[in-house]
């Protein structure tokens, strides 16, 4: 269990690179509203082969670590345990330590895109489409699976992210179609649209924004709003952002980490929005 709110503990999120991250921000506004004085939350540029480094160094005032790219799958020979979500992807986003040394991961990538979804009224789609195959996909994938009654269309770029989706699918027992990205217009025309490709990606599919769009998650938050997002909300359209999905999986790590429930999102959210403000 947690120490007292009056312990000093530390988490922090690594990655590479890491400067970018906003989780500082979300974690120590939510320290902030839970009077948790003693917590402290840092970022660490850690890359996969220091990654076995950084945890020999942990010490008992270890209670968490979040975890970006490249280390998602990295980390799980470090660890004594994964969640059932962490393991259906092979990722792990979640650390949470305990101070007679146990490691257990988890992925609230997943669970945190459902949620921001809720927030903005989608609880169920007959039919989705992703727009790209990387590491976000397979995570938005797994979401999808809770909330889609239909057919799941992925758009790709190569036989080889093609090959890897389809065993995602396979592994999350979904129902997938793969499509070519040359054919990418046509997802902007599904009930639920998730964006999961870097920065630039989807600004040629602006144009061809349907005249009465439905819902757009969009992954990314900086900057913001992408230009796919922009024309989506000038048609009317639904927007769910990076950054309600960053905020989501937060609370879920505050909540593991710290052994305090709920997350004050309220307050998470509104440092989050000022320092993208800044």
């Amino acid at each position: 269990m947690p120490s007292p709110a009056t312990d000093r503990r530390r988490a922090a999120v690594l990655g590479s690179p890491i400067a970018h991250s906003l989780s500082p921000v979300l974690h120590r506004a939510a320290y902030a509203e839970l009077g948790l004085e003693g917590w402290s939350y840092d970022r660490f540029e850690v890359d996969e082969e220091a990654l076995p480094g950084f945890f020999d160094r942990l010490g008992p005032e270890w209670a968490g670590l979040s975890l970006t790219m490249p280390l998602k799958r990295a980390v799980i020979p470090l660890l004594d345990t994964i969640s059932e979500t962490a393991a259906s992807v092979d990722a792990v986003n979640t650390v949470v330590l305990t101070e007679d040394g146990r490691r257990t991961g988890d992925n609230t990538d997943i669970p945190g895109m459902v949620a921001a979804l809720r927030e903005h009224g989608i609880e169920k789609a007959e039919t989705a489409a992703i727009l790209g195959a990387g590491a976000t996909a397979s995570s938005a994938l797994a979401a999808l699976t809770r909330i889609c009654t239909g057919e799941i269309t992925v758009y790709v770029r190569s036989e080889a992210r093609a090959a890897e989706m389809r065993g995602w699918a396979e592994r999350l027992e979904a129902d997938v179609r793969i499509a070519d990205w040359a054919d990418a217009e046509e997802a902007l025309r599904a009930p639920l649209v998730v964006a999961t490709t870097p920065a630039g990606t989807t600004d040629a599919l602006a144009g061809a924004v349907p005249e009465m769009p439905a819902t757009l998650f969009d992954v990314l938050y900086d900057p913001w709003p992408t230009t796919l997002a922009a024309r989506w909300s000038a048609y009317g359209g639904a927007v769910v952002s990076g950054l309600d999905l960053l905020l989501h999986q937060a609370v879920l790590q505050v909540e593991q980490m710290t052994g305090r429930s709920p997350a004050p999102l309220a307050a998470m959210r509104a440092a989050g929005e000022r320092a993208l403000a800044g």
